[in-house]
């Protein structure tokens, strides 16, 4: 009854958001009460609702402090070389900008956390997108899926927790799996392609490319739009373009102004005498992150306070740029204590437990011999419906030890297991997740619908990869 009515809430709620019937916040948080009620544990949703909320309550944490600390070196500039050097390779070619997209995602996601990629990534792509008009959703999905493939490093997370859930060592799961990543990496990097020449067909031929180019003097950037969007030359802030077929003459609006001050050159916020500290502070922020020097979350409550104290001295200033970035602290904050409901139901109430008994148990026992290739496949799923925790601390052991019963070695089951984070880092319990939609102006339900079958096609790209070369 449990494995049914845990299958039937995560249905419900993915047929609601995708539908748009219901906000996610709301879905995360009516749904899971509404069918807690109806397996009889209504008295206990305030202890699951707690239970949930305390779990996940850190990484609520880390992400609010993290969207002020990076929200603030893009505030000063730090970002500013990234962004003119993706310019420069993407010129005015939605080709080349979903293929930068890929490749950013790909290079920023080596610090190990999610949340830090997305916030660089948007932040860095969003108003070129917004500016020739591209699909937002193929931003998303690309750094989406990216992300996913890079997740597997040791200190993302995944790979550690397979290695401590079956008592192996993470470099002997992860090194064999490299080519099979870096099959996977270049499957995202062919997926950019495609939807980049899609964009560039739906779009026509765009003629930005002699501005970007051609008058190397002063600086070419983007600044603010309104109606339309226009390319201009700083610090003169004057220049047209013209877009392709179902573009007309880019032209100078007014009212987003100020949401795409980020590029502008001449912005009150830039600190170009402190740009070496601040990369300094950032390279010792991720040093920290990936030596575990401290919690997440303590690391970015420091990081936060410095950068607001040493770059913004005067406390106006400082009330500024964070009443700057609360728009994105509140709702991803608030998105992430909306999942902590959805989880802390699906665990308490036993779901979660239920649904893996019962996937493992309809595994015939003819596939024991190929359970490295079964976990593989489980992983898609599993990990999006559940946590990384709740699939490698609860369901991976017991895959292992069917597994091992036909022999199948721990090392190949836990190799197979982190082939499903393509697919993982779009899951609606994924926090970093709501970071990445929120900042991009995406509706969670547009972004999985758009998503969901490139990630799978990726995870799967690297499940066979493994086998093929020997590794799974």
């Amino acid at each position: 009854m449990l494995t049914v009515l845990g299958f039937a809430m995560i249905a419900t709620f993915l047929v609601l958001i995708m539908t748009k019937k219901m906000s996610p916040i709301a879905s995360l948080v009516l749904i899971p009460a509404l069918f807690c009620v109806a397996v009889g544990q209504g008295a206990k949703l305030g202890d699951y609702v707690i239970e949930g909320v305390g779990t996940l309550a850190p990484t609520a944490a880390m992400l609010m402090f993290a969207i002020v600390y990076f929200g603030v070196m893009i505030d000063v500039g730090l970002f500013d070389p990234i962004v003119r050097a993706i310019l420069r390779f993407c010129k005015a070619d939605p080709m080349r900008i979903v293929v930068g997209t890929a490749l950013l995602a790909a290079i920023v996601s080596l610090d190990g956390d999610g949340s830090t990629t997305f916030m660089i990534t948007v932040s860095a792509m969003y108003p070129l997108y917004k500016r020739l008009k591209m699909s937002l959703v193929v931003m998303t999905c690309v750094a989406a899926t990216a992300n996913g493939v890079m997740n597997t490093l040791p200190w993302g997370g995944p790979t550690a927790r397979a290695a401590t859930a079956l008592k192996v060592d993470a470099a002997d799961i992860f090194v064999p799996m490299i080519p099979a990543l870096a099959v996977g990496l270049l499957a995202v990097i062919l997926l950019a392609f495609v939807l980049g020449r899609r964009e560039r067909k739906r779009l026509g031929t765009l003629t930005l490319d002699e501005a970007l180019v051609t008058e190397p003097e002063p600086e070419t950037v983007l600044v603010g739009a309104g109606g339309g969007d226009r390319l201009t030359k700083a610090p003169r802030g004057t220049g047209t373009g013209t877009g392709g077929a179902g573009g007309a003459d880019i032209a100078e609006g007014d009212d987003e102004e100020q949401e795409f001050k980020g590029l502008d050159p001449d912005r009150p916020t830039l600190r170009p005498k402190l740009y070496w500290f601040n990369a300094g502070l950032t390279v010792a922020l991720l040093a920290a992150m990936i030596l575990e020097l401290m919690p997440i979350p303590v690391l970015f409550l420091i990081g936060a306070a410095l950068a607001l104290t040493v770059n913004f001295p005067r406390m106006p200033d400082q009330r500024a740029r964070i009443a700057a970035h609360a728009d994105n602290v509140l709702n991803v904050s608030g998105m992430v204590f909306a999942a902590a409901v959805f989880t802390g139901v699906l665990t308490g109430t036993g779901m979660v437990e239920h649904m893996a008994d019962w996937l493992v148990g309809a595994i015939p026992d003819a596939m024991g011999p190929h359970m490295a290739v079964v976990t593989g496949v489980l992983s898609l799923p599993l990990t999006y419906f559940m946590s990384n925790d709740g699939f490698y601390f609860g369901v991976l052991p017991v895959l292992a030890e069917a597994g091992a019963a036909h022999g199948v070695s721990h090392l190949e089951i836990a190799r197979a297991s982190i082939a499903g984070q393509p697919l993982h880092m779009s899951s609606p319990l994924v926090p970093a997740v709501y970071v990445l939609v929120g900042m991009a102006k995406v509706e969670f339900g547009d972004h999985t619908r758009f998503t969901v079958k490139w990630a799978v096609l990726t995870s799967l790209v690297v499940l066979c990869a493994g086998v093929l070369f020997g590794i799974i």
